[in-house]
């Protein structure tokens, strides 16, 4: 292969090597000490991914999986929900939700644009009887990073539940669960977290096991009081991914060592490197603020065959990007920097994406564009800010 590949995509994402190495050791059971000693381990890490001192449970599911465990759990057939549809995931909440017989109000939002917390705060008002607002940290399908924290405050004080999907946020920009007054927070392990698909990782507040408690019976696999109960004895409900929880025990190492904030600094200067790299090629970005700091979406220049583009990066370089979902498939594209990739993927990025745009490119377009990316990078790297400072700072 003349090129190594390169997957700058919102997930799956590159495994390290320790990871890699974690994942292909031999089999351990999962009802036996060596497993039991394995998860306190996890545990505890877990708990520090999330900044929360309730459980965080590991579930044999995808992301998606987790979604629907939150809404079996936590609510029952007629309950009121307020769902934020910012996106394909966004609508996914809303999907999950009337499947299991909820009645859903979307508070539908421009593509592009982060939800406004006061209109949520004005539906609560307007309904007090909602019992859950589900919304997005990170909307994988737009590249916006929802205000939670401001959407938290708003909630924590209500018998409203905030049940938020991090699956493209936790482990690349700060998402404090306790502090944000978040009542339920899940990830899956294929994009912040290095890890292959099919892992899921959920956490309840104690407003939220109290609703677990008084619907006990909501749910058979996803069961998450039976998962509490396994996890206060080092194991889970049913059969454990067991590899998936070695592997996970590697990544933690990395993002945890010496701790997050070399993990959220790292994602921000990737986060302005490509911002910067393709405004100074001419390009748009979806989001104007309130932007993810682990994939970025830009429009597709006019007249531009966006899957022609994504065919001969891979072919030629062997460089895969993602394009846009449902109403916006061929109208932008999706840059993933989550996980195990650096600047130097990043550059190739931008260096590959500029070739096969080519004469695409707006006429403004700067030769120095690369030049441009990489002294943001270095710039904001330098940023000695609080990760929740830069966090604001890009809303």
């Amino acid at each position: 292969m003349l090129n190594k590949p390169r997957m700058l995509t919102p997930g799956p994402t590159h495994l390290p090597e320790e990871v890699r190495l974690a994942l292909s050791r031999d089999m351990i059971h999962h009802r036996k000490d060596g497993f039991v000693q394995l998860m306190r381990r996890v545990q505890t890490q877990m708990q520090t991914l999330f900044a929360t001192r309730q459980p965080v449970l590991p579930l044999s599911c995808s992301g998606t999986g987790a979604m629907q465990a939150a809404v079996d759990n936590l609510f029952a057939p007629g309950d009121k929900v307020l769902v934020v549809d910012g996106g394909k995931f966004g609508q996914r909440w809303a999907q999950i939700a009337e499947t299991n017989k909820l009645q859903v109000q979307r508070l539908e939002i421009p593509r592009g644009q982060a939800v406004d917390p006061e209109k949520i705060r004005s539906a609560l008002e307007r309904e007090p009887d909602l019992r859950g607002v589900l919304i997005q940290y990170s909307e994988t399908s737009t590249g916006v990073l929802h205000p939670i924290r401001e959407v938290g405050r708003i909630t924590a004080d209500t018998p409203t539940l905030l049940v938020v999907d991090g699956i493209s946020g936790v482990g690349i920009s700060p998402c404090p669960m306790d502090d944000w007054h978040i009542d339920c927070l899940l990830t899956g392990s294929q994009k912040g977290l290095m890890l292959p698909p099919g892992l899921a990782l959920i956490s309840l507040s104690t407003k939220a096991w109290d609703q677990v408690d008084r619907l006990a019976e909501a749910s058979f696999y996803f069961h998450l009081g039976k998962e509490c109960r396994k996890w206060e004895q080092g194991q889970t409900a049913y059969t454990s991914p067991v590899n998936l929880i070695v592997g996970l025990e590697a990544s933690l190492d990395i993002l945890l060592t010496p701790d997050l904030h070399q993990v959220f600094s790292k994602q921000w200067a990737l986060a302005q490197m490509t911002r910067f790299g393709i405004q100074a090629m001419g390009l748009k970005p979806l989001a104007p603020t309130h932007y993810t700091w682990g994939l970025t979406s830009f429009w597709v220049p006019e007249g531009t065959d966006a899957q022609a583009v994504l065919q001969q990066m891979a072919e030629e370089f062997n460089l895969v990007l993602a394009g846009g979902q449902d109403e916006l498939k061929g109208k932008i594209f999706r840059l993933g920097h989550m996980g195990h990739v650096d600047w130097g993927d990043i550059l190739a990025g931008l260096a590959a994406l500029a070739h096969c745009l080519g004469s695409s490119l707006p006429g403004t377009a700067h030769k120095d564009a690369l030049e441009q990316a990489m002294a943001a990078y270095t710039e904001a790297l330098a940023d000695t800010r609080s990760p929740v400072d830069k966090l604001l700072s890009a809303m």
